[in-house]
Formats: C-alpha cells, structure tokens, sequence
C-alpha cells in the first residue's frame, strides 16, 4: 500500500459559551474543500474524527457530544452592512455526514473574536479600549447576528471575571444580537410557528398526544411538558443519556415534530437531519441541585428547560435552543410562557442541567403575526489552540 502524507490545514480550536469546535478561513481550506459538497464533508469528518464506532473521536479533533463535535467556516462577506459569513457545520459522531441545517448559538460567541483576530474586520473600527462591533451573517439560516466584542489594547480580550454556567473558568464577556430570530416566508420552516398554532396536539406513536410548541426561532425547537412525559424538569443528564428508552422516545418525538413542522417530508428523513429541530421540555421552577454541585432555588428562575442535541440531552443549553425559548417566553400562551407563569415578558431566566441562563426577547403582534425584531443573551469565548490540523491525504 503506497504511503500516503498528511496535509496542514491551518485552524483555530475555540471554545464559544458552552460549545468548541475547529474554525477555518474559507482561503485556507484546499481548493476542493472551498465549495459546499461532498469533499467539504469528508474533510471536515476527517478533522473531528468521524464516523466512529466507537463513538470517541479519539482520531480526530471531536470531543464525542454534540457540543464537541463541531466545525465553522468563516469568510470575508458579500453581503452589504456585514463583516463576516458564518458558516456552521455540524458533525454527526458515527454516522458519516454533516449536517449544515442549523446555526449554533453557543460558537456564534466566537466568530466576532475569530473575525477581529483574523483581519476581517477593518482596524479602524476596532477601538483601542472599548468594545468592538461585529456583524455576522449566519449563512446557515440566513440571518444576522450582531457580537459585541470587549477590546484591551486593541486586541481582542479573552479573560475576565463573567462566569458562564456550564464553563468551568471564567472569561470575558461577548454580548450577543440575534436579529429577527424568527423564521420568514422563505425559510427552512415556513414561519416563527409553522403550524400556525402556538400550542398543538403532536399525537406520537408508542407515547401518546401531547401538548407541543413547536417553533422557528434561533433553531426550529419543539417543547413539551415534562410532566407530560414523566418528568419534573430537574433531571440532569445521567437520569437520560442512560436511558435507551427514553433517548427512543425522544427521538420519535423529534421526528414526529420535524415532519408536522414540515421540515421533513417523510419521517426516515429525520435519520440524517440530527442537528434540527431540538426538543426540549419545560416545567415551573423548582429547587434543584446543577451538575457542578450549585445549588439552584426556585426562586432565581422563571422555569426550567432540558434540552436534546445529536440524540442526547445537553449538558448546559444550546444557544440557539435558549434563543428559542426567549423568544416564546415572550409570547403569551405557548408552553414556554405558561412553564413561566404566563403573561407578558421581555426577558427569562431558566434553569438548566449546568445552572442558569437569561436571555431576553421583545415580542410584538403585526398584523395578526408574532414578530421578534432580536433575542440578546451573553456568552464568552476563549481561543485554546491554534496552527494546523492535518488529516492523511487522499481523505478527500
């Protein structure tokens, strides 16, 4: 067998709130690879070290989760009022493909750093001290995300004393716009609630009819009650990603959700659309005990919200899924509210496996029609390595 050589790709490995993945200029990947398609894919699955029976990317860059097993492209972008084109990929750990249907809010966190460390956005609008603004068009979801970037010295400042639930040290603090979070006409879903119902009946084969909100906002997401489905909302990941029945049951209701949202078209699609839509279930605060051993009281939240990714439930919460429930906390009557206690609200905080999250939402009615102009909530991001990736040639 003839001998075949690595190739170096350059790279960065960053951290975004509670998510890592590899990042890349769009000019530094090989030429094959610049363009979406089959050899972009092969790449990147190379890079996180994917499919792998094992499940443990130990040859690869992945870290086995979903939060782990990520990658982003970033270019210089074409669109008027933007800095940069954000492009998110992510990377099924055994089964070999990537799934570009969703943004990730938690990596998003990164890009406007990523985009100021690498030369994309003009230095004259980088202050000496302050904070820098950078606009992202996030080209998986068509949409705009505007980062705010604190500056020290004129360089990108990456410590500091904001502590993010969900990561162990903490860092500086980049506040997050995500603009008209909601779906349009033309996207993926249709609309913000592409049933046309804030709440429906999702009739499930195997558990039953259940009450569902199921929404485009962030990242298409489909809530239930916990109560609904035998639990209290407090439970920590253990209690699931344990639980081949319950990690079953989930992933019937995803898929059901997916084909009413019409996002598939027939319920074998929902195999290869891991990424979306999320579900998640709600409940009314309670006191409960974080996986760091924090101890989390009732009355510091408005509710409490587990969530799924990639099959499994989340350690802390994704950041576009926590776009998600801002944005129906907003909105009277959808199960999200209700968990909440119902009326109106510009801003929740929820509790989560790894403690809590606030996030804050504007909604308005127009027409007859639910509009959110932005969802804000901070994150914080931390550069951990950055060169070169190599992967064997002939890998792509």
């Amino acid at each position: 067998m003839a001998h075949l050589p690595q190739i170096k790709i350059p790279a960065t490995y960053l951290r975004g709130g509670t998510s890592k993945g590899v990042f890349f200029r769009l000019q530094d990947l090989p030429e094959l690879a610049q363009t979406p398609g089959a050899a972009r894919d092969a790449l990147l699955l190379r890079v996180i070290g994917s499919p792998d029976p094992y499940g443990k990317q130990t040859d690869g860059m992945g870290g086995a989760t979903s939060s782990t097993s990520k990658t982003v492209i970033i270019s210089k972008s074409t669109r008027p009022d933007h800095d940069v084109d954000y492009l998110f990929g992510q990377v099924s750990i055994d089964k070999p493909f990537v799934d570009w249907s969703g943004n990730c809010g938690n990596l998003s966190a990164a890009v406007g750093p990523y985009a100021i460390s690498n030369g994309f956005v003009d230095p004259s609008r980088i202050p000496r001290n302050g904070t820098a603004t950078v606009r992202i068009w996030q080209a998986n979801i068509g949409k705009t995300i505007v980062s705010h970037v604190p500056i020290t010295h004129g360089e990108v400042k990456e410590t500091g004393d904001f502590e993010l639930d969900g990561v162990t040290f903490p860092a500086a603090e980049v506040q997050l716009e995500f603009m008209d979070p909601a779906a349009d006409e033309e996207g993926d879903a249709g609309s913000m609630f592409p049933t046309g119902n804030l709440v429906d009946d999702l009739d499930v084969p195997g558990v039953g009819t259940l009450k569902a909100t199921m929404i485009n906002a962030g990242i298409p997401t489909v809530f239930i009650n916990a109560g609904d489905i035998g639990y209290t909302g407090t439970e920590l990941q253990e209690a699931i990603n344990g639980d081949d029945k319950a990690l079953a049951m989930f992933e019937t209701i995803r898929a059901h959700g997916a084909l009413r949202m019409g996002l598939i078209s027939t319920l074998d699609e929902a195999a290869k659309r891991q990424h979306t839509p999320k579900v998640a279930f709600v409940a009314g605060p309670a006191d409960y005990v974080a996986s760091s051993g924090k101890q989390v009281a009732a009355s510091d939240i408005d509710l409490l919200v587990r969530a799924l990714s990639m099959g499994k439930l989340h350690h802390a919460m994704m950041g576009t899924a926590a776009v998600a429930i801002g944005t129906a906390a907003a909105i009277p009557g959808t199960l999200v509210n209700l968990a909440a206690g119902g009326g109106e609200r510009n801003a929740v905080r929820f509790g989560h496996p790894s403690g809590t999250l606030r996030v804050g939402a504007q909604a308005t009615q127009e027409n007859g029609e639910w509009v959110v102009q932005k969802a804000i909530m901070s994150r914080s991001a931390r550069v951990l390595m950055e060169g070169w990736v190599r992967i064997p040639a002939g890998t792509f």
